[in-house]
Formats: C-alpha cells, structure tokens, sequence
C-alpha cells in the first residue's frame, strides 16, 4: 500500500470528490448522523432510516447534478467514508448565485468525530467554492447548534444577520430557525 505524502498521523486520512460508488457509504453516514444532529428538532419518524432507498437517492445525485457546481465531498479514514459536505452556488433571493457559494452540509459520523474531519472537510469545501470561482461562501445553521456554530465560527466564518424558519415537514408544525454565516473566499 503507498501513500501519496509522508507518513505522519495525517497520512491515512483525505478529502476528495464524491464517485457514484460513495452513495452507500455517503447514505450510511447520513443515516447515522441525522437523528443525532436533529434530535429535538424534527420527529425520529420522518427522519431517512433505510440506507438503500437513501443510496439510491445519492446515486442519482451524484450521477446528474442539476448544476456542474453542486459538488459532494467526502472525507476518508483510509478508503472508509467518514463524512460528507456538499457545495453549490448560494440560492437564497439576496445572493448572487455567480459570486456566493454555499456549504450545504458538513456531516460527519457521530463515531468520527473529533478528530479533525470536519475542519479538512470544510477547508476542502472552501478550495472547492474558490475553484469554481465563488468569492463569497455562506452557509445555514440552526440557531440552537451552538457546536455547529462554533466550528464555523472559529474557522473564520460570522454571522451575516440574514435568519430565517425553515418549515421542514411543509406542515407548519415542524419549524427551526436558522441563522446565515458567510466568509470570504481569497
């Protein structure tokens, strides 16, 4: 087995674009990671738990993005997925969707946490919004994940005072406010 760079205990872990075949994998970390990052938030019902009709979801995503900028990232603990991000151009009404990216989602594995995924995955997400010549990046989060908030803050990002109620069941009765972080992209 080679390593493309010295060894080191960053050796065995990357980040890199998602194939087709990461649907599975993609889709099981999602369905991990949901009821925790949701808990108190959306009912355990309507959360994804069947990994192949999620997959499934994720192959066709993967396959045929509606716009060549909707980007899936993963991040590998050797060839293992242990976390996604996805990127896109940033659709609120108030953003330019030429100038303004977004990262739409960082999830990583409740079991690999901690151990420094997520900062490369949202610094890959960032290179990869520059690469595609964004100059802004913006991102949601709920008003109430204050860890989710830190870990975007203390990489350098802050609030830009846009907020909004999402209705996640399209009912009413299931709402969560949200607050928009925006940095800027060298």
């Amino acid at each position: 087995m080679s390593h493309s760079h010295a060894g080191g205990p960053t050796a065995d872990v990357s980040v890199r674009i998602a194939w087709a075949d990461d649907a599975e994998a993609i889709a099981a970390v999602q369905v991990r990671a949901w009821p925790e990052l949701y808990a108190g938030v959306l009912p355990a019902e309507v959360l994804p738990s069947d990994v192949d009709a999620v997959s499934a979801q994720w192959r066709q995503v993967l396959a045929r993005p509606a716009d060549a900028r909707n980007r899936v990232l993963v991040a590998l603990e050797r060839n293992r997925v242990v976390g996604f991000a996805l990127t896109s151009p940033a659709l609120d009404p108030d953003c330019d969707p030429v100038a303004d990216g977004e990262v739409a989602e960082v999830t990583l594995d409740p079991a690999e946490r901690a151990k420094g995924h997520g900062s490369r995955l949202l610094q890959a997400a960032v290179d990869t919004l520059a690469a595609d010549r964004f100059t802004r990046a913006v991102t949601w989060v709920n008003a109430g994940d204050d860890g989710l908030r830190t870990f975007f803050t203390d990489a350098g990002w802050a609030a830009d005072s846009a907020h909004r109620e999402l209705d996640l069941d399209g009912t009413g009765t299931t709402t969560v406010k949200q607050v928009r972080l925006h940095t800027a992209i060298a």
